[in-house]
């Protein structure tokens, strides 16, 4: 089975040299894109699983041309230490009702 390695962190990507990958310039945590924006997460998976035709070497990394909404401020907390993200839960957490409806498998 092929596999993809989508991730935020380029070094880290470069050193587990994955079959291949998809590098986003984001935070972390945010490696399919800002919550609440579908549409925007759709164009980066979409574009991230174009790496199975257009990458023929092991190790090989796209560079997914998007730019995070907010500009690249987020980049100096990253250097200062700040940790932003929200906090993490042992529970699902969900970006809105039809999503938890959806994982939970219930149609309407």
């Amino acid at each position: 089975m092929s596999t993809l390695c989508l991730g935020t962190a380029l070094d880290i990507m470069k050193a587990v040299y994955p079959p291949r990958g998809a590098f986003l310039n984001y935070p972390l945590g945010h490696t399919a894109g800002p919550p609440h924006r579908p549409d925007l997460q759709l164009r980066i998976i979409v574009e991230a699983l174009e790496a199975f035709t257009s990458l023929t070497e092991p190790g090989q990394i796209k560079i997914l041309p998007f730019e995070w909404p907010d500009g690249t401020s987020w980049e100096d907390d990253v250097l200062t230490g700040v940790d932003a993200r929200q906090l993490r839960y042992d529970s699902p957490q969900y970006q809105n009702e039809e999503d938890r409806l959806r994982a939970e498998g219930v149609h309407n």
